[in-house]
């Protein structure tokens, strides 16, 4: 698939719809003086190109009691059983990102509870899972940043 070219009009479209994505198409295009039919064939261009796939809320967890984020480094018996295991935290609802890794751990995951006791109990769900050597893990003080236009910004300063 050939790369598409976007220009500024598609930064700032992208920017706007990354700080909110349920900002009407008329409003972004009375801020960038276009029309609304202009704003929605840029955004189906990129749709089409799967530069823009679906759209998402974002969800204050500590207004849901979900105050604790802790990160798992998990360390397998044998690299084969990553698919496994991968599926097993896959049932874990409070796992929301799994990747696996290169270096120290085979997998790295990040998860959100409600306290320690809750942590540990997550935890001890991912130790018992076949295939698990050991974990380790690191609670998070604070989330400090968490800008997905940072990295747009950066992309169209690229290009």
């Amino acid at each position: 698939m050939p790369k598409m070219k976007l220009d500024e009009t598609d930064h700032q479209i992208l920017a706007m719809l990354i700080e909110n994505t349920r900002t009407p198409f008329t409003d972004i295009a009375k801020k960038l003086l276009i029309s609304a039919g202009t704003v929605y064939v840029r955004v189906k261009k990129m749709e089409d190109a799967g530069i823009i796939t679906g759209s998402s809320l974002i969800v204050d967890y500590k207004k849901l009691g979900y105050t604790f984020i802790a990160y798992l480094g998990i360390f397998l018996k044998k690299t084969s059983q990553t698919q496994f295991v991968i599926n097993r935290i896959s049932e874990i609802p409070n796992v929301t990102v799994a990747n696996i890794t290169t270096g120290k751990y085979n997998i790295f995951c990040k998860l959100r509870a409600k306290n320690t006791d809750h942590a540990k109990s997550i935890i001890f769900k991912i130790d018992d899972i076949e295939g698990v050597q050991r974990t380790e893990t690191m609670i998070s003080l604070e989330e400090s940043i968490n800008d997905k236009k940072r990295l747009i910004h950066s992309i169209f300063e690229e290009l």
